[in-house]
């Protein structure tokens, strides 16, 4: 009886706790049903917060143009004035592979069409026309087209274009201006045959290899130049000197005849060899087995006599006398020469009337496909110039750029928050071997890698539409290059830097911007530090240049009309310098506003918008000179003119090694 009492207490329990429940329950529908439609009404305005990670918004490229980021706080009324004249806000944290910097003709329109910046306003305008065109060709559909048959054609007229031999008479090398292109480069074995005859020696009153001496008003000269050179990388800049070789007959500095040799990279010069008569030493480096240097017969020699009691004491040893054979210098004025020039494991090899001569190691990272063209200058006749062993495909079906595209090379998406530190690359678009250096080496850093720093290339459009259409291949898949939408040009170098700022200010939100080379060995670790110093300040950091005046003459002068100060304002070397981001907004600000003074010299220009931005609030300069100008020093922060090769080298010591250490392998 007692049980069955028990049962119903808690059959009546359970009704009452079902009944409790379908109450809750309606009352959460009804609840629902009536703040579904106020989430939808509010999701767009106020759904994402600050506290809450934002998702990433894809944009179409017009939309890039548009807009803008808000500035950071300051407390300078005319920053806070500049700052809210900007566009709308842009959303952060898309990769965009154009500028987004307001790039248009009257960008460059000057109030005064007559002053002394006119020229590079016009060059700067010309190229954005030209820019454009080029942009668009690249985003036509035809280019965007990648059917079968016409990545045939394009295959078929690319290797029609790389014959094997290339042959030139004499009048048709002048009438070529003395320079045979090789349209595909070199490979293993190719060699190059140049016949012809050195002018008899002529008087030079302001020699370039020799030193007057005093009282003689001239010095008798007679010289070639036979360089082997680069695809040229930007309009108005040199073509790099894989090989440059000069025979000096006559005049050289030390009055004997002698052959230099050395490369250009990046407009510097390296370390010479000059084979001055003496063969190379037995414990020096050789080439493929051939020595540097042979030997040839020196006026200052005494032939091959001996001492008489030298020779006594031979035969009584019983040693026997070899028998050398010497060799006259391999060039003579008014006679006729033939100099093979061939393509080895290790280097160069130049062979002049059957005989070697003299062996060039491989430098500054270069691959044989470079050389894409044989210059001869100088004192020279040049009767007929053959090549022959060429590579018969073009250098853009190589593998090399297939077998690079790994995921691990991509660069990681880009931070939600601001980061910390933004560094702007420039670069070239036929740099890719210097691109992938960079990936492989300091850009693997653990803060960038987890996107606290930012690493991004620029670059500006090439001439060449085979070079673009690369180039935007590669942009898309590494996902870190940003396309300055202007005909490359070496003057205009400093529009790029225009855009590292324009992007680290809106893009990345940065709080410093650091602008390199694609030579350059960055430290991220110490260059963060170095910038952190100085706190929340405006800083200019780098090695500066104090009381620099401007070259009147030679091949870097300056003219008055160009630059009519006696002096720069202080500026840190180009190669490796860091701004805060107010002076970048700065920048950006008087770009977009027309009130930038552009100037053909980089790293100038950016230490004249510094000193404007002096004018009106404190600049904290910091000098150092572990940014290193001119290659590497110990304990660098930033290492300049780094072949490929060394920029490897130097990260694998960092990495086994944990201190800096150079790689100095030319």
């Amino acid at each position: 009886m007692k049980l069955a009492k028990f049962d119903s207490l808690v059959s009546l329990s359970r009704l009452r706790l079902v009944q409790f429940l379908m109450g809750v329950l309606f009352l959460y529908l009804l609840f629902i049903s009536f703040e579904i439609p106020l989430v939808f009404k509010t999701t767009s305005a106020g759904f994402y917060t600050d506290a809450l990670p934002r998702p990433l918004f894809v944009e179409s490229e017009e939309d890039f143009t548009d807009k803008s980021a808000p500035a950071r706080p300051t407390d300078d009324p005319e920053l806070v004035r500049l700052a809210g004249s900007r566009t709308p806000p842009r959303r952060m944290w898309e990769y965009k592979e154009v500028s987004g910097l307001l790039f248009n003709e009257s960008s460059f329109d000057s109030n005064d069409s007559k002053d002394e910046f006119s020229v590079l306003h016009k060059t700067a305008r010309h190229a954005f026309v030209v820019g454009k065109k080029l942009w668009d060709d690249l985003q036509s559909p035809q280019n965007k087209s990648d059917s079968e048959p016409e990545r045939k054609n394009q295959k078929q007229n690319r290797t029609g274009s790389c014959p094997e031999s290339i042959s030139l008479s004499g009048s048709e090398f002048v009438n070529r201006s003395r320079v045979l292109v090789i349209p595909c480069g070199l490979t293993l074995g190719s060699h190059i045959t140049v016949i012809g005859m050195p002018h008899w020696a002529h008087a030079e009153y302001d020699p370039k290899i020799a030193i007057l001496k005093e009282g003689d008003e001239s010095v008798m000269v007679t010289q070639f130049m036979m360089e082997l050179q680069g695809l040229k990388t930007v309009e108005g800049e040199d073509p790099p000197r894989i090989l440059h070789f000069n025979p000096r007959l006559k005049g050289d500095w030390s009055g004997k005849p002698v052959i230099e040799q050395n490369t250009c990279y990046r407009m510097q010069w390296g370390t010479a060899l000059r084979c001055e008569g003496w063969k190379s030493r037995a414990d020096e480096e050789t080439v493929d087995g051939q020595v540097k240097c042979e030997k040839w017969i020196r006026d200052d020699e005494n032939g091959s006599e001996e001492s008489k009691a030298t020779w006594w004491l031979k035969r009584l040893i019983g040693r026997k006398n070899k028998v050398a054979l010497d060799w006259p210098y391999p060039f003579a004025e008014g006679r006729l020469f033939v100099l093979t020039l061939s393509a080895g494991l290790e280097g160069y090899h130049v062979n002049v009337d059957g005989r070697h001569v003299t062996s060039f190691p491989y430098r500054t990272g270069f691959v044989l496909e470079d050389a894409t063209g044989l210059s001869l200058k100088g004192d020279l006749d040049v009767h007929s110039v053959f090549a022959a062993a060429l590579p018969t495909s073009h250098p853009s079906f190589a593998p090399q750029k297939h077998l690079e595209r790994l995921s691990k090379w991509k660069a990681p998406p880009l931070p939600e928050g601001d980061v910390e530190l933004f560094i702007g690359v420039l670069s070239a678009g036929n740099h890719f071997a210097e691109r992938m250096a960079v990936r492989k080496s300091w850009v693997q850093h653990k803060l960038i890698k987890s996107s606290k720093v930012v690493a991004r290339f620029f670059v500006a459009l090439n001439g060449r539409k085979d070079i673009n259409v690369e180039l935007k291949k590669e942009a898309e898949y590494f996902g870190d290059i940003v396309i300055v939408p202007y005909m490359d040009n070496y003057d205009l170098v400093v529009l790029k830097t225009v855009a590292i700022c324009e992007y680290g200010i809106r893009t990345v939100a940065a709080k410093y911007i650091m602008k390199c080379d694609d030579d350059t060995f960055v430290r991220v670790d110490p260059v963060i530090k170095e910038a952190k110093k100085l706190g929340d300040r405006s800083l200019y950091i780098g090695n500066m240049n104090y009381y620099h005046k401007p070259l009147r003459n030679g091949k870097w002068a300056v003219t008055y009309e160009e630059w009519p100060e006696e002096e720069y304002p202080p500026y840190a070397n180009g190669p490796g310098y860091i701004v805060s981001s107010d002076i970048a907004q700065f920048i950006v600000d008087e770009f977009e506003n027309h009130k930038l003074r552009l100037f053909k010299m980089e790293d100038v220009s950016m230490g004249m918008w510094v000193e404007k931005f002096n004018s009106s609030k404190a600049v904290e300069y910091q000098h150092s000179l572990k940014f290193c100008q001119f290659g590497c020093i110990e304990d660098y922060y930033t290492a300049h003119y780094q072949s490929p090769r060394q920029m490897l080298c130097m990260w694998d010591k960092l990495q086994k090694q944990g201190k800096p250490q150079c790689c100095n392998m030319r």
